[in-house]
């Protein structure tokens, strides 16, 4: 059972979700006993297609949603009994927009503040809608606003009662590039300042750019979690396409070791290795085809991003 001072692998642990399980009256399973632990200070990247239990998870966790079996710990307090203090120091960005439109940005999120019973703040107000590019919005109606901006408006009452553990569910979906890219800068700074982050995203780059770790669900059950690097070390792909000097007829028996093929009438050479030795094996048969005689006139690697890992992962999982 977790307690106020629980570590992960000598980091503090936040969040402590053990045998997590929603059925619903219809019988579908939204979570399937689901284990996960969250370290202090790390953006955690929950990666899954739709319908994978990624929101549910989000839902549990801030209240929204009564599991049907598990236990949830945040912050040492037991979600279920002493659910006020544990949700006190979680904020949620939720998916979907939802305002009193017809409310001015700093009301709104004046109001969000007061309902946690925090005292009022304008100092502190001021502070936030700042970071975010909103202060000079701050006596506008939501209403009009534009959808990059009522996003950061969300981003903002999620923030006003200065919670330690943010939830972010899919907080650039919709949004145009540039305003991602301020987002990831914005998420960036709000972890440098001590906010623990969970971000589910569609966009597999988000997660690369700035998770820690990595969890992938699916069909509500949780295949991994692992460290962002070492996920894409021990699962990645490495290939490395020759344009040989001459064609060649088939792959000499010096080089039938490797993982090569040949392709476009003998002319070039193509090796597909997976797991971390696969660039010192590249290394390697560049050597053994200069002793073979082989000669190549260009050479192009390509290195598996998070994106092919995790199309591996939700292929190998059907």
């Amino acid at each position: 059972m977790a307690s106020p001072d629980a570590t992960l692998h000598g980091v503090e642990s936040i969040l402590d979700i053990k045998g997590l399980t929603k059925i619903y009256p219809d019988g579908l399973k939204a979570l399937d006993d689901v284990d996960l632990e969250v370290r202090r200070g790390e953006i955690f990247a929950l990666l899954g297609p739709n319908g994978a239990g990624k929101t549910t998870l989000i839902g549990a966790v801030c209240g929204m949603v009564r599991p049907t079996n598990g236990t949830i710990h945040a912050f040492g307090h037991d979600t279920a009994r002493d659910w006020r203090s544990a949700r006190a120091k979680i904020g949620l960005v939720p998916q979907e927009l939802g305002f009193d439109i017809f409310e001015t940005v700093q009301r709104s999120v004046a109001f969000s503040r007061g309902l946690f019973g925090c005292p009022p703040d304008p100092a502190r107000l001021e502070e936030i809608l700042r970071s975010l590019s909103l202060w000079d919005k701050r006596d506008s109606q939501i209403r009009h606003l534009s959808g990059g901006m009522k996003r950061r408006v969300l981003i903002a009452k999620a923030l006003a009662h200065d919670p330690e553990l943010l939830f972010l569910d899919e907080p650039t979906a919709g949004v145009d590039v540039e305003l991602r890219r301020d987002m990831w800068r914005l998420i960036e700074e709000l972890r440098d300042g001590g906010t623990t982050i969970i971000l589910t995203t569609h966009y597999i780059d988000e997660a690369e750019e700035m998770a820690d770790r990595v969890g992938v669900i699916q069909d509500g059950r949780l295949l991994l979690v692992e460290e962002k690097h070492a996920l894409i070390a021990r699962m990645g792909r490495v290939e490395a396409l020759f344009r040989l000097a001459s064609p060649l007829a088939a792959i000499p028996p010096e080089l039938a070791t490797y993982p090569l093929s040949l392709t476009e009438g003998g002319t070039r050479l193509c090796y597909r290795g997976s797991g971390r030795e696969a660039d010192g094996e590249v290394a390697a048969l560049v050597q053994a085809m200069v002793g073979a005689g082989v000669l190549f006139t260009s050479l192009d690697i390509h290195e598996s991003s998070l994106e092919d890992v995790f199309v591996d992962l939700m292929e190998s999982a059907r």
